[in-house]
């Protein structure tokens, strides 16, 4: 078995459970405007790109300056609002705690904006991950290596050392894209059956399977 010295992980759908939260925020914006309602299952399918595409998959076709009114609009109540129903998966900080204690260097990277994802990582897991790297100006996004590499290069660590855990397509592809392994989780927000469907990805379907798998 492969011995690693460092786990990425997204943080949507693969460390905490964010969707109640996400959806309320796109209910906020569809309710005030009076657009098309959206269901939390709408929602969770839309997820895995950042919030811009959150919102562009959740609402009707509008001119770009209108869009992007709204876009700013959300970003600030969902940063606001970012922690009232989050938590973490059952396991997640038994099996951070562990990995921590075995010395493997841990980090997050997120398509999440960059201020909402310091604000949860300090919130819930300070204690094990060493650097958090979400959505922002400064790196493209994933499934761009870009924000993996910059957290492999802040760990010290090469990406043949080094795995990445997620729970979507978008994961899956920025693990090919970085020269990572990847290990995609069954509890977050996509079905089974679509992740058994990517390419060299190992599924996992509960936290302690990965404390064994690396």
């Amino acid at each position: 078995m492969k011995q690693y010295q460092a786990v990425i992980f997204d943080l949507d759908g693969t460390l905490l459970n964010t969707l109640t939260d996400l959806w309320q925020a796109v209910h906020y914006i569809t309710e005030k405007y009076g657009y098309p309602e959206r269901s939390p299952r709408e929602v969770r399918a839309a997820l895995g790109n950042g919030l811009e595409q959150l919102l562009r998959l959740s609402l009707p076709e509008l001119t770009e300056p209108r869009f992007q009114a709204l876009l700013g609009e959300f970003r600030e109540y969902y940063v606001a609002h970012c922690n009232e129903a989050t938590a973490p998966y059952p396991g997640i900080l038994e099996l951070l705690g562990e990995l921590k204690q075995r010395g493997l260097a841990l980090a997050i990277v997120s398509n999440k904006a960059q201020p909402a994802v310091t604000a949860l990582c300090q919130q819930y897991f300070s204690a094990y991950i060493q650097t958090a790297i979400g959505e922002s100006r400064q790196v493209k996004r994933k499934p761009a290596p870009d924000t993996v590499l910059l957290a492999l290069r802040q760990l010290g660590v090469q990406r043949q050392q080094a795995v990445y855990v997620g729970d979507s397509e978008v994961d899956s592809q920025t693990a090919r894209n970085a020269g990572l392994d990847c290990f995609l989780v069954s509890w977050g927000f996509r079905d089974r059956q679509e992740l058994e469907k990517l390419p060299r990805t190992r599924l996992v379907d509960r936290p302690e399977e990965i404390a064994k798998l690396v």
